[in-house]
């Protein structure tokens, strides 16, 4: 992956969600940058896997089992890792999941799983790790959210809802966070390439790349470059933003 230097060495990154596609992706950006990379996900195979991947390469990751939306967990999980690594520079709020459905019939377990996910999951480690940041008043957090938290999308009521309330999240927290030096952003991915929509077929692929200006999909590559920028000091007067990557799909 070709990257601009955002002078990230020996910085510790949390990210939740990472043992695959976006998450992981964004992992590896901030491994190559010389960071020290925490992969937090469910399953201790897959996070092992996720950490040999990097370490192989002689990169710098840890690996972390937990639920994002289990809170003294998740609490445990951030303090062991300040007392390994000193600090938490960066927190990547990924973790994230969908239940599709159109509205009559969406079942409210449904609702609840994505809700409890997308949003608490991110409320809880946000609230977890803002602690150690503030004490170091410094730090930057990270929320993944979507264009469909910004457009909506039928049949992901539940998901639209999820994202577009991380995105008014993230706006709060920047603003009770900035006077302790931490700041608060997010990015909404649009249709980005992985592992679920390699699956769909070729025209649907192409009904969707033309609906977006820049007429392609994205990388979740394209996610991780914007994450460098968010954790680096290139952005340190940028706090309560959204950025879109979306290839212009939700340009105003």
């Amino acid at each position: 992956m070709n990257t601009a230097n955002y002078n990230l060495q020996n910085k510790t990154v949390v990210i939740t969600g990472a043992a695959r596609g976006i998450g992981f992706a964004i992992a590896e950006a901030f491994a190559v940058q010389g960071s020290h990379v925490v992969i937090v996900d469910l399953a201790r195979d897959s996070v092992d896997q996720a950490v040999q991947s990097l370490t192989q390469r002689g990169f710098s990751a840890s690996g972390e089992v937990g639920d994002v939306t289990q809170g003294e967990a998740m609490e445990a999980i951030f303090a062991s890792i300040v007392s390994v690594r000193g600090g938490i520079d960066c927190l990547v709020n990924n973790a994230g999941v969908t239940r599709d459905n159109l509205l009559l019939r969406m079942k409210q377990e449904e609702w609840d799983l994505v809700l409890k996910i997308n949003l608490s999951g991110s409320f809880i480690c946000t609230q977890k790790v803002f602690k150690h940041m503030m004490r170091a008043r410094s730090g930057s957090i990270i929320n993944i959210a979507s264009v469909i938290g910004i457009i909506g999308n039928a049949g992901q009521a539940n998901y639209a809802a999820s994202k577009g309330g991380l995105i008014a999240f993230t706006k709060s927290c920047a603003k009770e966070f900035a006077s302790r030096g931490v700041r608060v952003n997010a990015i909404a991915p649009g249709f980005i390439e992985t592992e679920m929509t390699a699956t769909l077929p070729a025209e649907v692929v192409a009904s969707y790349a033309k609906a977006i200006p820049l007429q392609k999909m994205g990388s979740p590559a394209d996610i991780a470059r914007v994450c460098l920028f968010l954790a680096s000091d290139d952005s340190s007067y940028l706090t309560g933003q959204t950025i879109a990557v979306d290839g212009g799909l939700t340009m105003h």
